[in-house]
């Protein structure tokens, strides 16, 4: 018989020996936005680099905070479009690839349905 989990979420306090403000972490997000970084790359850098376990202490989410500045794209799409940089840059290199050919085509079916998704997404 399996035990009974606690459901009851624990509230996240913030650490005394951490130093930063809301605002200074917002700065930081869209100073790493501007680098070029991803949401979860700028987690990582924010873990390591800077110390900041958890941006939920200060009640945010990265995703919000570059919401705001409209500098969030989906990590998806920018998986899929770098994917698809590198098959169309094989084919042009070897036409008579049939794989390549048909993953380009896959890959490209893959794009278009995730940002047809979001699209619909955005309008409810």
């Amino acid at each position: 018989m399996p035990k009974a989990k606690n459901t009851k979420k624990q509230k996240i306090e913030k650490p005394v020996w951490l130093k930063y403000t809301k605002e200074e972490v917002e700065a930081i997000i869209l100073k790493l936005a501007d680098k070029g970084l991803t949401a979860e790359k700028i987690g990582l850098v924010l873990k390591d680099q800077y110390g900041i376990p958890k941006v939920k202490i200060y009640n945010l989410k990265i995703k919000e905070v570059l919401d705001k500045k409209a500098k969030f794209e989906e990590p998806t799409n920018i998986n899929l479009k770098a994917k698809l940089e590198k098959v169309i840059e094989h084919y042009k290199k070897n036409k008579q690839d049939k794989k390549a050919e048909r993953s380009l085509v896959i890959t490209k079916a893959k794009l278009k349905k995730r940002q047809d998704y979001l699209k619909k997404k955005e309008k409810k």
